[in-house]
């Protein structure tokens, strides 16, 4: 398989009707080998702002688009990515270095979202009100309906670069608002086609290319997109250093944030150890760990220690480490070698300051082993903070509760999941633990792009999921028709009547 990749769009930025020249190219390189992928155009504050004006200047056309007209554009994006799946796939283990099962699950889920929110086109109305609940309101019809929220920005991450994408600029669409998306830097040609795809297929039913663009670049970029007083929702996904940094300097504007996390999973003392011993294999590192609801700390009731951690290990030589275009692999390199460099001082650090190396820790032809910590201690930034590589740690707990307070004592709260055979201890989990999702007998990092995502505490604010997103990037205006010009018949409660003073309520 060639490391070579000739972009499927014109040359430079897709901004306004057409694509504007940049001034400065950066190779986008294939993580396992560093060969170069292809030139990617760098954007700049400048053309953010550019960028953001067209948007602006469309908002009323792309917010009065016919909803068929919607609903056509994204499906017909679906159709031309389910043709061209095997490029995309391909494409995104270049520049991604993630293995290519991941890649194609990456893909799938990209279709889904796009033909799912599709579907809530046809969703995205309001409903009466019975305005007549007060004397006032007699004679008076009461509906609410959805309207665009206005220009949208989206900026994802480089993990899933094409899903994360796609969250932003599907549900955007589908509710009538124009958006800008800021890929990753190191991440951006699968993007690029996307977006040109889209924009091509917006235009098709008449709609403005302008509402939908793409700027590229770094720090300056996402400043000048997110504090634009024109943009009316932010929707980041990425760090949670980022993401406040973000929340700060965007305010007033409204700001949705996926932040990350270190997913727990639990082993009650009644778990099928090795269900939950495949689902730490499974769950701990696929995407080579670069996943923010992969297993990451493993926390097991006493009683069941000693059989999981056998079944966990008699497992960890399956994980296969290699090349990521190989369909077996399922660890590869990391995004960069400063990445690999972090996640190896981590584990380090933790096994200097108490925690046992039980499997793997070492970097083998530049790609970090599958590695399994054990009684890494707080304040340790293996325990504590998201490692974003393929390191588990594991630790016991004398019983469901106290595991239940350990996963709650992390700042992050995105998914957590928990392995018990019953219900009661299912039900505790759910109710107790502080997080945007419980998984129950499955890992933490199962995700359907249909359901509500996202998190708690450091974790972040809002949701994904089309039909959630386009809750959160719409607003609801209130409706109030009196269908006669005549008098009401009683005073309309605007105000409230007035108490004499003698008779009002006193707050002594």
């Amino acid at each position: 398989m060639t490391t070579k990749y000739t972009p499927e769009h014109p040359a430079g930025l897709p901004v306004g009707d057409g694509w504007v020249d940049v001034d400065e190219t950066e190779a986008v390189t294939f993580p396992f080998t560093g060969e170069v992928v292809a030139p990617a155009p760098v954007g700049s504050s400048a053309i953010a702002a550019q960028a953001l004006s067209y948007a602006a200047a469309v908002r009323e056309q792309m917010g009065s688009l016919p909803s068929h007209a919607r609903r056509a554009a994204l499906m017909e994006t679906h159709r031309v990515f389910s043709e061209r799946r095997a490029e995309v796939e391909q494409l995104l283990v270049l520049e991604t270095g993630k293995p290519l099962v991941d890649c194609r699950v990456e893909v799938d889920r990209t279709l889904l979202t796009l033909v799912t929110a599709a579907e809530e086109v046809a969703r995205l109305h309001g409903e009466t009100v019975p305005l007549d609940l007060l004397p006032s309101g007699e004679g008076l019809l009461g509906f609410w309906v959805r309207k665009p929220v206005g220009v949208v920005v989206g900026i994802a991450g480089f993990n899933y670069p094409l899903l994360l994408a796609v969250h932003k600029l599907a549900p955007a669409l589908a509710a009538g608002c124009p958006v800008v998306v800021k890929p990753a830097p190191q991440t951006p040609l699968a993007t690029l086609w996307l977006v040109h795809v889209l924009r091509e297929a917006l235009a098709a039913v008449g709609g403005p290319r302008a509402g939908i663009q793409l700027v590229t670049g770094g720090v300056e970029v996402g400043v000048a997109l997110t504090t634009d007083l024109r943009v009316a929702a932010v929707s980041f996904t990425g760090s949670a250093a980022v993401g406040h940094r973000i929340a700060k300097d965007a305010a007033p504007t409204k700001v949705l944030l996926e932040l990350g996390s270190n997913a727990a999973l639990v082993v009650a003392a009644d778990a099928d150890v090795d269900a939950a011993a495949d689902a730490v294999v499974r769950g701990g590192y696929y995407a080579s760990g670069q996943a923010c609801i992969s297993v990451q700390r493993v926390v097991v009731v006493e009683s069941a220690r000693a059989p999981f951690l056998e079944a966990l290990s008699a497992r960890m030589d399956q994980v296969v480490v290699g090349d990521p275009r190989d369909e077996a692999t399922r660890v590869s390199a990391l995004i960069d070698p400063r990445s690999t460099e972090r996640v190896a001082d981590w584990v380090r650090a933790a096994c200097e300051a108490g925690g046992t190396l039980v499997h793997g820790g070492g970097i083998r032809g530049g790609v970090i082993e599958p590695t399994v910590l054990l009684d890494v201690p707080d304040g340790q930034l293996a325990w504590d903070e998201e490692v974003f590589g393929p390191v588990v740690v594991v630790r016991s707990v004398p019983d469901l509760d106290a595991a239940i307070d350990v996963v709650n004592r992390s700042r992050y709260g995105l998914h957590a999941s928990v392995f018990t055979e019953g219900l009661g201890s299912a039900f505790a989990a759910i109710d107790r633990i502080e997080a945007g999702g419980v998984v129950v007998n499955e890992v933490p990092g199962f995700r359907s792009d249909v359901m509500p995502y996202g998190g708690v505490k450091d974790s972040g604010v809002g949701r994904e999921g089309p039909r959630f997103a386009i809750e959160e990037l719409t607003v609801t205006r209130m409706a109030i028709i009196r269908p006669s010009a005549a008098k009401a018949s009683v005073p309309a409660a605007t105000e409230p009547a007035v108490v004499p003073e003698e008779q009002g309520s006193s707050n002594e």
